[in-house]
């Protein structure tokens, strides 16, 4: 099943969230230990909790500063592989900046949402016409009392598989 597919599902379906998320920390398998999951979905939107576990600590009994850095990469990566064709465009995280404002003390969640309109005008237009864009994506990292813990803005290199070179 493809993913925008699957995403689709996921809209309406506890189960398919459920599919999702075991996707999510699968797939890739520095996310595992995280433990991942999908909370609300849709075409131009995503949250994804990081549960409040051990493995996601610091030594001060907070969210690790190294895993909510991780939640935002994966929030705006995933949300943006969904909205845009993995056949045609390839995605690279360029650069990560985090500002934490608060210590997370509970589980947290990233919200990533996008506008349609901007998607077209800023992103998909210039794909057309130059093959290669850079997009910073801004995420927002809260805890479960609404707290605004940390700010992720993500620099994604979107590039279409015709100008990828994989050679020097």
């Amino acid at each position: 099943m493809n993913l925008p597919k699957l995403a689709a599902k996921a809209a309406t379906s506890p189960f398919y969230r459920w599919v999702l998320s075991k996707g999510l920390n699968t797939m890739v398998p520095f996310n595992g230990p995280h433990k991942f999951k999908v909370h609300d979905i849709g075409k131009h939107h995503l949250e994804i909790h990081l549960p409040y576990r051990k493995k996601n600590l610091n030594h001060l009994k907070g969210i690790h500063a190294c895993a909510m850095a991780t939640l935002a990469e994966v929030s705006s990566g995933f949300l943006l592989i969904g909205i845009l064709d993995p056949k045609r465009y390839r995605l690279i995280l360029q650069r990560l900046e985090m500002v934490y404002h608060y210590q997370a003390k509970t589980a947290v969640k990233a919200r990533f949402e996008v506008d349609p309109s901007f998607m077209e005008k800023e992103v998909v237009e210039p794909l057309k016409k130059e093959g290669k864009i850079m997009l910073p994506a801004t995420i927002k990292i809260f805890d479960t009392e609404d707290n605004h813990v940390a700010t992720g803005i993500a620099h994604w290199q979107i590039k279409s598989w015709e100008k990828v070179k994989t050679k020097v």
